[in-house]
């Protein structure tokens, strides 16, 4: 469900019941549930900020449901306090996912997996990655890499439709990458057609991802030019990688 300027809010269903993760505007996702028929039966929550926990007290304020979210720190609205292994177990859509803590966009992300499914959050978006608004660089790397070692055909459902403009600093980082440019013009024309370019998934992320790439030839001999030196690591590969995003 899209929200806002960007943002996607992802529904989960079987039969009547359903789940969103991430409801940043509850009009959106009270919307759809009339429109469809649904019962909200569970909300998940990967991180703090407001374009993705602004839904939670309206959808929660006639609702006894329980709301997922991160152990190590306190969101109004979250009544599952939830840690690294967790278990989140959704019987009414016959669901469970792992939990795993992501750190990195913030001090305390989280992300939901389930066989054949990923919710990052804002850890991980096609062809890119999220800011650093709490953690550090090391963190984002290591919690990135934890990502890409799941099953290449995991589905991944980003919380935002930022694939055409990461897609283009991808071309900047690696310009001789034919996967990805066959990827990109795939989502331009997505993009033309008012359709999202998600879910990626892990394979596809793995093989057009700056960001998963920081040992590619072509990556770090891009860096080199720009930066002047050589990276001597993959985390400093990827340090580079980030403060050239946030500025591009």
């Amino acid at each position: 469900m899209p929200a806002f300027q960007d943002n996607y809010i992802w529904l989960l269903r079987k039969g009547k019941a359903a789940a969103v993760v991430d409801p940043g505007d509850a009009d959106v996702v009270e919307t759809y549930l009339h429109e469809h028929g649904l019962d909200l039966v569970a909300i998940l929550v990967t991180h703090h900020h407001a374009d993705h926990t602004g839904g939670l007290r309206a959808l929660t304020a006639a609702r006894h449901i329980p709301v997922y979210g991160p152990a190590r720190e306190s969101i109004d609205g979250v009544s599952e306090a939830m840690r690294e292994g967790d278990t989140v177990v959704l019987p009414d859509l016959e669901l469970e996912f792992e939990v795993l803590e992501t750190p990195g966009h913030t001090k305390t992300h989280i992300a939901f997996h389930s066989p054949g499914m990923l919710f990052p959050g804002d850890t991980l978006f096609s062809a890119g990655c999220g800011r650093l608004l709490g953690g550090t660089a090391a963190q984002l790397h290591a919690s990135l890499q934890r990502l890409a070692a799941l099953p290449d055909e995991t589905a991944v459902y980003c919380t935002h439709e930022y694939t055409l403009g990461n897609l283009a600093f991808s071309s900047a980082a690696e310009p001789d990458n034919n996967e990805r440019d066959r990827w990109h013009e795939t989502c331009r024309a997505l993009r033309a057609g008012g359709k999202p370019t998600l879910p990626s998934t892990i394979g596809r992320e793995k093989r057009i991802n700056p960001f998963l790439r920081t040992s590619a030839p072509g990556v770090i001999h891009t860096l080199t030019a720009r930066n002047g030196a050589k990276p001597s690591d993959a985390l400093e590969c990827f340090t580079a990688l980030r403060a050239w995003k946030d500025v591009f």
